[in-house]
């Protein structure tokens, strides 16, 4: 099904229809590493829009665990059933990504009322710097509601069993990276 909006107004004629649209949405994040609950919110965001861009921030103020090249990978196989996705990177402000790659949403998950207050911050921030660009908020499924790259990162430096939060893959390479 497409999320495209054809109306017509009540009269039946054409002069109040309103014109088709089509819904690009940024899913943006460091995605390092991808868990359960980013492929949650891209699976429900691919639903609502017509084209979704998981865009994976380059931060080059924090290292990474994992390459841009291999969060990309992980992504691409673990969205790879979904048709209407693309896997991207972007440095820089999200609104002139957005800009570039003519969005008109920004997908952003919240977990818990502490997300609320800083996403909401950054959604009014963005909203002042490109306000034809909307900031759509989806609440985490509430089994991934506790689930966080930066949680994740820390129980496998510590040893645990990561396997139930993350898809098979990144396990798999979350082991590889700490067995050495």
């Amino acid at each position: 099904m497409s999320a495209r909006l054809k109306v017509s107004n009540m009269s039946g004629t054409s002069a109040g229809r309103f014109p088709e649209r089509r819904l690009v949405a940024i899913y943006p994040g460091s995605f390092d590493p991808l868990t359960n609950g980013h492929l949650d919110m891209i699976a429900r965001g691919s639903r609502l829009a017509d084209h979704l861009i998981v865009a994976i921030l380059r931060n080059t103020q924090k290292q990474p665990l994992f390459s841009l090249e291999e969060r990309f990978e992980m992504i691409d196989a673990a969205t790879s059933t979904l048709t209407n996705i693309e896997v991207d990177s972007f440095e820089g402000l999200l609104v002139e990504y957005a800009a570039r790659k003519s969005a008109n949403a920004i997908l952003r998950g919240i977990r818990a009322v502490s997300d609320y207050e800083a996403e909401l911050q950054m959604a009014l921030l963005n909203r002042r710097m490109r306000p034809e660009t909307e900031t759509v908020f989806l609440m985490a499924a509430e089994e991934y509601s506790f689930i966080s790259s930066r949680i994740i990162k820390e129980i496998v430096t510590l040893g645990g069993d990561v396997s139930q939060f993350v898809p098979a893959s990144v396990a798999a390479r979350l082991r590889a990276k700490f067995s050495r």
